[in-house]
């Protein structure tokens, strides 16, 4: 599928970075790995210093899962367990730049509950990060992450929801692809609720 992504972007007030689950555990040779998920760190970066350097807001968020969660095949859940709060696994990606004025937004953190969008994440303060765009009148989010086909997908669609515009970045994202395909799919259910693509270069 041939994705049209917007010749250029130029950041202003009311936008926002989301990199979505940048974490150990979905990397290659993790426990849940996301194919050629090492190759989104350096354009992230790339975006992550712009973003940093105009001083406009950047969310991290991350699986935050407790021992035994519902998601894990142990549990009856679809996935291994992965992400297990305070492991290596739920780390960030260590050559991943987090700024100190990032706010990290850590989800699917009760046993019972999975979450996949990151507008469902809490920060540290117990501020959920949907309510915290609308706080802070952000009109549009540019989203990276993994994986295209899940967390990024439901990040994506829940930011449209919430009225903002989004623009998911190309280079930035991959699928996990549990089923062949499943990334296109993704791709064209987030075209058709109205989502943006951008590749890392044009953002500035």
């Amino acid at each position: 599928m041939k994705i049209k992504t917007e010749e250029s972007f130029a950041l202003k007030r009311g936008d926002a970075l989301i990199v979505v689950d940048l974490q150990n555990d979905f990397l290659p040779g993790g426990a849940l790995a996301v194919p050629e998920g090492d190759r989104i760190i350096s354009p992230l970066n790339d975006i992550i210093k712009i973003f940093q350097d105009k001083n406009l807001p950047l969310f991290f968020t991350r699986d935050w899962h407790p021992p035994h969660h519902s998601s894990f095949l142990e549990s009856g859940g679809n996935w291994p367990v992965h992400c297990v709060k305070d492991t290596e696994g739920a780390a960030f990606a260590a050559g991943l730049t987090i700024p100190v004025s990032a706010s990290i937004i850590s989800k699917a953190s009760e046993s019972d509950t999975d979450e996949y969008s990151g507008l469902m994440g809490f920060d540290g303060d117990g501020n959920r990060l949907d309510e915290i765009l609308k706080r802070e009148t952000i009109r549009r989010v540019v989203i990276g992450g993994l994986a295209t086909d899940y967390c990024v997908l439901n990040t994506v669609l829940d930011a449209l929801d919430l009225g903002c515009e989004v623009y998911v970045v190309t280079d930035a994202v991959r699928a996990v692809n549990v089923k062949p395909g499943d990334d296109t799919k993704a791709i064209q259910d987030m075209t058709d609720k109205g989502a943006r693509f951008v590749s890392s270069e044009s953002i500035g």
